[in-house]
């Protein structure tokens, strides 16, 4: 019993007309004739009485019909569930984060997927960056975004695909918070306070390479607040300006932020393995983090 016997059977059953039934089916009139035929002779009984003026169904028919009819809508519906997940419609993500990412970034592309595919289920999970390169291998999430290369996954695939400006925090009374914005190097022999590596490894990373590509070397000492936000940072005595973002930085923060001359980014990225993903909807996300509106003030790179 073949799919395309079972299919002919049920428009010759619902329309009760050879003809109109081939013309639904796009096939001919004696090959429809011949599928049914060979239906019959498969059950070994009579489905259909036919004369020169009508059609009708058996017994045997009007069952055949029915348990037909649910065989197809079960094929069809499991056809449309495969090609829901080969879109990447339906599935799980499961993100992993570095604590920068998650103010701002991580719940914007969590929406954006939900608005785009909303039968896919996205969990996100702030987590250290080096917890972040073991869950990566040992696939307990399939993607994750962070503000610095994630160390010794090699066999992750890594893509820049936004920034953020940075922006320098002065307090109120600093001879450069009158500006409109700041450049690196009038502040290289002012002491920088520096995120502590320990606590947010991905953040501080991320401001050495800043430093670096301005090729300025200030005095460093640590913060010792423990809020990414530094929120407090102005009262740590001997500091005298930070970095910052404005996705990151506190409201109430007891600073002047200004922008940098020559802008400098932080850079977001997304580092997946390509091969590891357990469903499509993984490389939707992946896509959508790559071309996906980015939040006011943004970049996308």
């Amino acid at each position: 019993m073949e799919l395309r016997q079972l299919e002919a059977f049920v428009a010759v059953a619902t329309e009760l007309h050879f003809g109109r039934a081939a013309q639904k089916l796009h096939v001919s009139q004696p090959t429809l004739s011949d599928m049914v035929r060979r239906l019959e002779r498969e059950l070994g009984t009579p489905l259909l009485n036919r004369t020169t003026r009508r059609v009708v169904l058996t017994t045997a028919g009007v069952e055949m019909q029915r348990r037909a009819q649910l065989i197809l809508d079960e094929v069809n519906n499991a056809a449309a569930a495969v090609h829901r997940m080969a879109d990447g419609d339906v599935g799980t993500v499961r993100v992993g984060v570095t604590p920068p990412v998650a103010p701002v970034l991580a719940p914007h592309l969590a929406a954006a997927l939900r608005a785009e595919a909303p039968e896919v289920e996205i969990t996100v999970s702030r987590m250290w960056l080096h917890d972040l390169e073991r869950a990566l291998v040992e696939a307990t999430v399939d993607v994750a975004i962070t503000c610095s290369p994630v160390p010794g996954s090699h066999s992750a695939l890594t893509e820049v695909v936004c920034g953020e400006d940075l922006l320098v925090g002065l307090r109120p009374d600093h001879r450069l918070a009158g500006q409109e914005a700041v450049s690196l190097s009038d502040l290289a022999d002012e002491t920088f306070g520096m995120p502590s590596e320990a606590l947010f490894p991905a953040w501080a990373l991320a401001h050495q390479d800043a430093l670096r590509e301005a090729e300025v070397a200030p005095p460093i000492v640590e913060l010792v607040d423990t809020d990414l936000t530094s929120r407090k940072w102005a009262e740590q005595a001997g500091v005298d300006w930070i970095m910052t973002t404005a996705s990151v930085a506190a409201p109430d923060m007891n600073a002047v932020l200004r922008p940098m001359a020559p802008p400098r980014l932080i850079r977001f990225m997304v580092h997946w393995i390509p091969g590891q993903a357990p469903n499509p909807a993984v490389a939707r996300f992946v896509r959508l983090a790559r071309t996906a509106e980015l939040p006011p003030g943004w970049i996308r790179l």
